[in-house]
């Protein structure tokens, strides 16, 4: 099995990356940092297993295509397909620049559309896969300071609707998780105890147990927050 995960450094990504090579799965790894990526990489590198790096700004369409381009080339099909990047830059909708809110857009919604659409149709062709969203509570109720965040998160939980829905006659899958404060960098410098947050493994694991239902199953959504933030 193959699976490909945006913002693979950091957090969620890093989470579900380490937890799917544990589980078998060859990775291709996107994130801007090359050096984080060969990081990453040397950690996990195992004989006889395949695991690709490729640098992309992903707030950058035409850095995206030519990577999907390459990539399909490279790798072949993906089974499953993780939208993990994005950015969260706090603000009030009133008073913020606009490039915040188009930022947050190019890599929240947009990067999230070409990569879906590009592998969503061979998905369909195959009859097989499976595409998870990494959304957030603010994709159903704006969170305070969170003014285009919450703009941009909502608009990347409908793109999720909408890929289900065209997805599921062909027997492909797509799952939104919608986590609460969940203890990544955009957490960095709180002094808020860890146990107190939603861990990156959590979601990991959820991600995980989630692929080996039974294939008839969906499972549109999963909400998973703090018990007591």
């Amino acid at each position: 099995m193959k699976a490909l995960i945006t913002g693979a450094t950091k957090g969620i990504g890093r989470a579900v990356a380490t937890k799917l090579w544990k589980e078998g799965y060859d990775l291709v790894l996107i994130a801007r940092s090359a050096e984080d990526l060969k990081q990453l990489q040397k950690e996990l590198t195992a004989p006889d297993r395949t695991i690709l790096t490729y640098p992309v700004d992903c707030s950058i369409k035409e850095e995206v295509y030519q990577f999907l381009n390459k990539v399909k080339n490279e790798f072949g099909f993906i089974d499953v397909l993780v939208n993990n990047v994005g950015a969260f830059m706090p603000g009030s909708l009133l008073d913020e620049e606009d490039e915040a809110f188009e930022k947050q857009q190019d890599l929240n919604v947009n990067a999230t559309y070409y990569i879906s659409k590009f592998f969503g149709k061979e998905m369909r062709l195959r009859q097989q896969g499976h595409i998870f969203n990494i959304c957030s509570v603010a994709s159903k109720s704006p969170v305070e300071n969170g003014g285009s965040y919450s703009v941009t998160k909502a608009a990347m939980f409908s793109l999720n609707h909408v890929l289900r829905q065209e997805l599921a006659p062909h027997n492909v899958k797509v799952t939104a998780f919608l986590p609460g404060s969940t203890k990544t960098a955009s957490w960095e410098g709180t002094t808020i105890p860890d146990e107190k947050f939603v861990q990156p493994a959590d979601i990991a694991d959820t991600l995980y147990a989630i692929l080996n239902l039974s294939k008839g199953v969906n499972v549109d959504e999963v909400l998973i927050t703090p018990l007591n933030f």
